[in-house]
């Protein structure tokens, strides 16, 4: 016989409680309302749960973008500063510059043609200083090789005067030590301006009375201050101030916006693919030398250094250029021989580095190379009036 179980009788305590505890959880009914029990025993959220504001969750998602955006650029201004070590200065002499006389002086030295066998080739000829330092007399556009004394074409590309005082050589063999070796080169070099000699040089200068006047107030502690070392000289002090700070410089120094976000994505592809083996330094190259075709033999018929020093190790060995203004100083390579930047970039890959770029990368390294063409010094470089020859002035000579 089963013996019933007697009513449970709940005191009006227990009710107010029961009553209590059902107002709570119908308090916290929203939020659990389609909550789900995962397998690992946790609580997960379903749709129900409280919404955030979309402007909210934008904003915010925009702040994210632009920290890991600062965070970026930052690394990489560390990383530059590491490889390319400071801006440029004004001057490539800082540590003894050269007098106003002297680069006056200078100046009108650089633009005379009499200081050419046939008087119709001047320094600013071959190297334009209006175009970025380089030869831009061919009507269909820059030239591979220069001309010199009637018409003779030289073996290898003008390169840019542009900068090269902060070069630790010049020319593409580094076969001159400073600006004031290479001024005097070709002037004398028969393939070039052709002046058969020094004497005859002088014989020039000192036949025009304002170069007398000009040589005396650059060199007054000269006794004969007309003479070719001070005509080097004053060649050289005038080409030390041509310098041409860009964007990038700014960059260096701080400025994070002053290269877009394309030119540092391709500063930093630069840096990562290995450029900055042979490109480095303020002037982005210029301070070593390099076999041309370090990985993968590249044709050429100039041996480069080899024909300096006789070495065989140097053959092929040339000094790295400048990357400084480089949009603007087509044609590349000592022979001219390869017309854009995008070509060269890729074909510096494949030779140089055994890497083949994508489109997008070389896209992005010229973009960062176009961020290094600096503004030209206009009032610096303007040609200046020159001082008239005389009856006892050589005439031009087109032997």
């Amino acid at each position: 016989m089963s013996r019933t179980r007697p009513p449970v009788l709940l005191s009006h305590v227990s009710l107010r409680a029961i009553a209590i505890t059902g107002l709570m959880l119908a308090a916290l009914a929203p939020g659990l309302v389609g909550c789900t029990e995962a397998g690992d025993g946790q609580i997960r959220r379903g749709r129900s749960s409280a919404k955030v504001n979309p402007a909210v969750a934008a904003r915010q998602k925009a702040e994210r973008a632009q920290a890991e955006a600062e965070r970026q650029t930052g690394s990489l201004l560390e990383k530059s500063r590491a490889v390319f070590t400071t801006n440029l200065p004004t001057r490539s002499d800082t540590a003894t510059p050269a007098s106003a006389e002297q680069i006056a002086l200078g100046r009108m030295l650089f633009y005379d043609q009499r200081l050419s066998k046939g008087q119709d080739l001047s320094c600013n000829s071959c190297h334009d200083l209006s175009a970025y330092g380089i030869d831009v007399r061919e009507p269909e556009g820059h030239r591979e090789v220069s001309k010199g004394h009637r018409g003779v074409l030289g073996t290898r590309n003008a390169p840019s005067v542009y900068n090269a005082g902060l070069h630790f050589r010049l020319l593409w063999d580094g076969r001159a030590e400073n600006l004031a070796h290479q001024a005097r080169m070709p002037i004398l070099n028969p393939e070039e301006m052709a002046m058969p000699s020094e004497e005859v040089v002088l014989e020039v200068l000192a036949s025009i009375p304002g170069y007398a006047r000009a040589f005396r107030a650059a060199f007054p502690e000269d006794p004969e201050p007309v003479n070719v070392d001070n005509m080097a000289a004053a060649l050289a002090g005038f080409e030390a101030g041509l310098v041409t700070p860009s964007r990038f410089d700014y960059f260096l120094s701080g400025q994070r916006d002053a290269l877009t976000e394309q030119e540092q994505r391709g500063l930093a592809t630069f840096i990562r693919v290995g450029c900055t083996t042979c490109h480095m330094g303020p002037t982005v190259g210029g301070n070593q030398y390099q076999k041309l075709g370090l990985v993968k033999t590249y044709q050429s018929k100039d041996k480069g250094r080899f024909e300096v020093t006789g070495a065989v190790a140097d053959t092929y060995i040339f000094k790295v250029p400048s990357l400084r203004n480089v949009a603007e100083t087509a044609p590349y390579l000592h022979d001219g021989s390869v017309g854009t930047l995008d070509e060269m970039v890729a074909l510096m890959g494949e030779y140089q580095l055994d890497i083949s770029m994508s489109p997008e990368e070389i896209v992005d390294i010229v973009a960062f190379l176009e961020s290094l063409t600096g503004l030209l010094p206009s009032e610096y470089i303007q040609p200046p009036r020159l001082p008239p020859s005389s009856r006892q002035t050589p005439k031009p000579d087109n032997s």
